[in-house]
Parts: structure tokens; C-alpha cells; sequence
């Protein structure tokens, strides 16, 4: 560390490289924290949690009881030992609280005063933070699995949203009202929707996973939409027809892409993680080993940023585990929990992780 600080001080060295070397060894070092507590809100599992990228100190969490809590993470009081109180909440006695399980929340990603969140109940809702009042709410047909807003977007407004049925729905925040759900319906897929997420590299390109055991990419812009069906074989089984093309021999209910927007991690009930690359769609053949996926419903999983090694975070069973994206290598799992952990998210500014356990104090 003495060295990286000479370096910075004679200007020899980026001054980004001691940043990246610091957070690459505090990640390699990340362990229960034993001084720190969130305050239980949630009467049943918690299935998703989001933190706001503004300003990186409230927390969102969605839980199978339907509840939504806003939490601070910020130790205002300045004690060692301290619990992240609950700010406000979504419960069972609010007029706009969805009815079933909660399973996607997510920031506005400009700003604090907005989230969104998606249930069970075929809804999803938007909400202003101020009033904790829905701004608006978008119904659909089938059940809802995941949504995602992209982080990068300035010409757009679309959520993408993930249902039941085999199609991917984007509603236009922008038009004000749930009658304006964008026809724009790729039938690219052949199952459920299990996961989307939009490209942090390019605010058109839309990533989504299936049932049918399909990862698709897509430009919200093209007529026919499908840009690449990923193909884990990268076409030597499959030359003749793309649609015989699949991602994993299961489920995909899980992808991230990595933070620069390069690649896509997926995950699948075959119990593998892939690599992929997404401009090409190429399996970089990256093996991570057996992944344990026992999921039935969308898996959340994280990447850190700002590391000199970057390094994914994967819920398995009742740890999290944690490999560096391009070698593959586990590095540790990060024990704590007593049951399955459903999603777990990173807080870069502390490279402090918050992940949830079902039923549990997390």
C-alpha cells in the first residue's frame, strides 16, 4: 500500500489504481459483520433488495408478505455497534400495498424521489417516495416475475417487465398512465419470463431469460427486435436453425450484466453460470464449476465495480459465493445465513453487501 501511495504522491501511477486495488482487497476480505444489523420489518422471506445509486444510503426491500421497507444504512449516530433503522414502510394496512409477493423493487436510477416495484398480483407500481403513494400502476395479465429500468437511459423512460407468459412487455413511464403499455411484445420466447435486465453499456439493448432455457438480446428499437439467441455451444450443434439455440439445459432464471456492459453473467436450474460476451454473444467457456441454483422463481445476483479484479456474488443455498468473472475462480463463500438466501446486492462506496435470508435476522 506504501508503494501504491508513493506512486500516486510522484505521479508515476493512475490515481484510480489505488482505488481499484483497495476495493479489490476489501472485497477479498468482505465477512459477517458482527456490528452491524438491519432492522426486521418483514413478517416472511424478503425476495428482493435494491440501493439507491445516487447517493448509495437507502436501502429498498420487497418481501413474500407483500411489504415493502425503505431502510437507512447510513450510521448517523456514530456508535460501533448500530442497526439500520427501517425509515418507513409499505404494510399490510396501506391502500396501495400489493396483495401478493413482492419480487422485483429497483430505484429510480436519476433520482430518489421514485421507485418502482413488481408483485405476484399482476401489478406494477410506481411510487413517490415523498408521499409513499403510488404515481402511477400498470396492470397485466399474467403474473409478474422481474422488471428492470435501465440505468443509462436519457432518450427513454421503459420498463421492461418479465411475466408468465411468453412475452416481454415495456411500459413508458413517461405517458402517465397505465393504459399506455407499449405494444411492443417480443414472442421471441416460448415460456415464462424468469429475468430482464437492461444493458448499463447501451440503453436499447435489453437482455431477457426464460424457461425455455433461452437468453435473448434485444434492441427495443429494430422491428424484429432480437438482436442474438445466445448459444452455449456457440453454434456447432445449432448452425442450421438459431431458434434450437439455448443458453443452459434448464431454467434460466438469472442474469446480470458485468458493470462495464461487455459481458452478461447467466445462471440456470442446470446448476451453471456462463460468461457471455454481448456484442457477439459468444460463450467465453469460462468455467465457474456447479453453481447450486434450486430456485424456482428469478435468481438475483450482483457484480462489484471499481475493483482491479472484478467479481461476481451468487446466492448458493444458504451462503453467498463469490468468484472473479474471468477466471472463474471461487473465491470464497460468505457464511452467516441459516436458510436459503433468495438476493444480495453490493454497496460499493463501503464495500459493505446487504443480503437477505427467508425468515431470518439479515
Amino acid at each position: 500500500m506504501l508503494g501504491f501511495l508513493l506512486a500516486r504522491q510522484a505521479g508515476l501511477d493512475d490515481p484510480l489504481r489505488l482505488r481499484r486495488a483497495e476495493s479489490t482487497q476489501r472485497v477479498l476480505g468482505l465477512e459477517l459483520n458482527k456490528d452491524r444489523d438491519v432492522e426486521r420489518i418483514h413478517g416472511s422471506g424478503v425476495n428482493t433488495l435494491d440501493i439507491e445509486p445516487i447517493e448509495a444510503r437507502y436501502m429498498l426491500s420487497g418481501g413474500s408478505d407483500g411489504v415493502i421497507v425503505l431502510y437507512d444504512l447510513e450510521n448517523s449516530s456514530r456508535q460501533p455497534y448500530y442497526t439500520c433503522k427501517a425509515v418507513c414502510s409499505v404494510g399490510r394496512n396501506h391502500p396501495d400495498v400489493h396483495k401478493y409477493s413482492v419480487e422485483t423493487v429497483q430505484w429510480y436510477p436519476h433520482d430518489t424521489g421514485m421507485f418502482t416495484s413488481s408483485s405476484f398480483d399482476k401489478t406494477l407500481k410506481v411510487w413517490d417516495t415523498n408521499t409513499l403513494q403510488t404515481a402511477d400502476v400498470f396492470n397485466f395479465e399474467e403474473t409478474v416475475y422481474s422488471h428492470h429500468m435501465s440505468p443509462v437511459a436519457t432518450k427513454h423512460c421503459l420498463v421492461a417487465v418479465g411475466t408468465r407468459g411468453p412475452k416481454v412487455q415495456l411500459c413508458d413511464l413517461k405517458s402517465g398512465s397505465c393504459s399506455h403499455i407499449l405494444q411492443v411484445i417480443f414472442a421471441g420466447h416460448r415460456q415464462e419470463i424468469m429475468a430482464v435486465s437492461w444493458s448499463p453499456r447501451c440503453e436499447y439493448v435489453l437482455a431477457t431469460a426464460s424457461a425455455d432455457s433461452r437468453v435473448k438480446l434485444w434492441d427495443v428499437r429494430r422491428a424484429s427486435g432480437c438482436l442474438i439467441t445466445l448459444d452455449q455451444h456457440n453454434g456447432k450443434k445449432s448452425q442450421a436453425v438459431e431458434s434450437a439455440n439455448t443458453a443452459h439445459n434448464g431454467k434460466v432464471n438469472g442474469l446480470c450484466f458485468t458493470s462495464d456492459g461487455l459481458h452478461l453473467l447467466t445462471v440456470g436450474t442446470d446448476n451453471r453460470m456462463r460468461l457471455w460476451n454481448s456484442s457477439n454473444g459468444e460463450n467465453t467457456l469460462v468455467n465457474y464449476g456447479k453453481v447450486c441454483n434450486d430456485s424456482r422463481k428469478g435468481l438475483k445476483f450482483t457484480v462489484s465495480y471499481g475493483c482491479s479484479t472484478e467479481f461476481v456474488f451468487v446466492p448458493y443455498g444458504s451462503t453467498i459465493a463469490l468468484y472473479t468473472i474471468y477466471s472463474g475462480e471461487q473465491i470464497t463463500m460468505l457464511k452467516g445465513h441459516y436458510k436459503s438466501v433468495d438476493c444480495c446486492v453490493f454497496r460499493s462506496n463501503f464495500q459493505v453487501k446487504k443480503m437477505r435470508l427467508m425468515s431470518v435476522k439479515y
